[in-house]
């Protein structure tokens, strides 16, 4: 992993400043025609195994904001890797077509598909055009179109979810967010076709479940999934978003955590320095497990898969008090 740019993440400047090292030392042995290549090897494997203890021992706060870095790949970042071809599609038919939620058809593995995801800027001006990757009740009448369209043909549907929530602004509610996303929900499991859900990044509230439900939750290792986010939590229950870190833990918004809930069905591992770090590895993992899932859910009748849908979200939310 390199100095990135952007990258302000406290946790990870003793890597940067290591990395930093090696590259004048090479200079150095360059210039002055001294042989320290082993000398560079050593520290190149110390910082590895630093990188690996540091990723694995991530705060769940550390986690949501290595998630919200702008060089996180995001869903058009992803999908020519995991697409052996794929063409984006866009408006809801009702005059709109938000940026902040892309969608299209392709192919995986020679198996049709439809894809759907949120999607971040790059920067700032890209940012403001999507939204922050924020949804609009457009983005979600989009994306129903696009899932009917896919049930109509008989093309699974494969949504990815990287959004810090829905679009909260008032025009969004005088558009009909809430409805929007609730006929999402109650479409989304009359569905026939197989759906798998990947939570790429952060998956926020009601933003995330208006493209997320379905036959198989997938989770990349580092991404988050929360029913609001930290410094939401904190301001709402102690009045002070300086709470955040206490309110990220208190919320198991982790993989680890949520797999233990049975919120999610898979993790997906990210390479050594998360997504951002190699996004080809990391979108190889990803697809490897997409065919894997996808492969399972088609040797099920449609009515097996509506079932085991409408049971797995019943499930969640039971627990018992010690």
């Amino acid at each position: 992993m390199t100095a990135r740019k952007g990258l302000s993440l406290d946790f990870l400047k003793p890597i940067l400043e290591l990395e930093y090292q090696i590259q004048q030392l090479s200079k150095i042995s360059i210039r002055q025609q001294i042989s320290v290549n082993q000398e560079i090897v050593d520290f190149k494997e110390q910082i590895t195994i630093l990188k690996h203890d540091l990723f694995q021992s991530l705060t769940p706060l550390q986690r949501l904001h290595l998630v919200r870095q702008a060089d996180r790949p995001t869903t058009l970042d992803y999908m020519p890797y995991i697409m052996n071809e794929w063409i984006e599609l866009h408006g809801d038919r009702g005059g709109t077509d938000d940026p902040a939620l892309v969608g299209g058809i392709g192919r995986l593995n020679n198996q049709t598909v439809i894809f759907i995801g949120h999607q971040r800027g790059k920067d700032t001006k890209d940012n403001v055009l999507r939204n922050f990757g924020m949804a609009s009740p457009g983005g979600y009448r989009k994306a129903l179109r696009l899932m009917e369209h896919a049930n109509r043909f008989n093309f699974p549907i494969l949504t990815f979810i990287d959004t810090p929530g829905a679009w909260a602004g008032i025009d969004a509610e005088k558009l009909g967010q809430g409805e929007a996303i609730a006929v999402n929900l109650r479409e989304m499991f009359s569905f026939d076709v197989p759906i798998i859900c990947t939570i790429l990044g952060e998956g926020g509230s009601g933003g995330a479940l208006g493209i997320g439900i379905g036959d198989k939750i997938l989770m990349l290792e580092y991404a988050v999934y929360t029913v609001a986010t930290p410094e939401a939590c904190a301001a709402i229950l102690w009045k002070d978003s300086k709470k955040s870190w206490e309110a990220a833990e208190a919320l198991k918004i982790t993989s680890a955590d949520l797999k233990i809930l049975g919120i999610i069905d898979e993790i997906i591992p990210e390479p050594l320095g998360a997504s951002q770090a190699n996004i080809a590895q990391a979108a190889y993992i990803l697809k490897k497990s997409l065919i894997k899932q996808l492969t399972n859910l088609l040797n099920l009748s449609s009515d097996d898969r509506k079932q085991l849908r409408y049971r797995k979200f019943r499930q969640i939310g039971i627990f018992y008090e010690g």
